[in-house]
């Protein structure tokens, strides 16, 4: 089986044209871990689709499955267009989170960023939990999958390790949820780590940007309509949020490597 290594700020995959296997989770675990495998926080199998120009599957470092990854979207875009599956820069993708539009911004003939149109996300109201005797306070935010966003004064200080798969596998959030720990460091300017559901610390979300925004947004900490810069343990993310909470993302894709793996 032929894999191609991608990275979007750091949030790398291993991505197939093809099939899912059978031995799915099994199989990406193996390849995931970064000491006896290729290394990566999962695998992202790319396919045609009935209803959009491709289909992208998503599997995390433990085998689960997830419904939406953004910076793996990105890469999607890049893949099927570098690799001469599309010519088209306007594309369409199908995830089990309904299907997105994406546009390739191309230069001397390669994708160099990708924007996506994320649809429009879900803010709850403020919740807080209790951990540890600890109160944790969050806003719980949907873009096709869960996460729970906690703003924090100092985020190199954030439990990022420690409270983050706590909050992951608490019983307020039955499917795991994705967490991420925010600080608002300027005008339209946020710094974000996040614990990601079935893959632990990664150097980017592209979905927890997106949440991370929206949550700004809806507590008046960023504005509506503006190009906020999100930075990531990778680097950086432009994320826009509607006054409908619509949200595009726009950020890099790369390719790291090609490679094989015994089937």
């Amino acid at each position: 089986m032929h894999f191609t290594k991608m990275q979007g700020l750091g949030n790398d995959y291993l991505y197939v044209y093809g099939e899912v296997p059978s031995d799915i989770v099994e199989r990406c675990i193996k390849m995931s871990d970064r000491h006896f495998g290729a290394g990566s926080d999962g695998m992202i199998f790319i396919s045609p689709s009935d209803v959009a120009d491709f289909q992208m599957r998503i599997f995390n470092a433990d085998g689960s499955e997830a419904k939406m990854c953004g910076n793996g979207i990105r890469c999607v875009g890049k893949y099927v267009f570098d690799k001469g599956y599309t010519d088209k820069t306007q594309l369409t993708v199908d995830t089990l989170s309904d299907v997105k539009h994406l546009t390739l911004h191309v230069k001397d003939g390669r994708v160099s960023t990708v924007a996506v149109e994320m649809g429009t996300v879900a803010v709850g109201m403020e919740s807080s939990l209790t951990i540890d005797g600890q109160t944790v306070t969050y806003i719980p935010v949907s873009v096709g999958n869960p996460h729970a966003v906690v703003f924090v004064d100092d985020i190199e200080q954030a439990p990022l390790t420690t409270l983050g798969p706590k909050m992951e596998k608490h019983v307020a959030f039955p499917g795991g949820v994705n967490v991420e720990f925010v600080q608002v460091t300027g005008e339209n300017t946020l710094r974000m780590r996040v614990w990601e559901r079935g893959s632990g610390v990664t150097m980017a979300c592209g979905t927890g940007a997106c949440a991370s925004t929206a949550a700004a947004a809806a507590k008046g900490l960023c504005e509506y309509g503006t190009p906020v810069t999100v930075t990531l343990d990778g680097g950086n993310l432009s994320i826009a949020v509607s006054n409908e909470n619509n949200v595009t993302m726009t950020g890099p894709a790369e390719i790291v490597y090609e490679g094989e793996m015994a089937i």
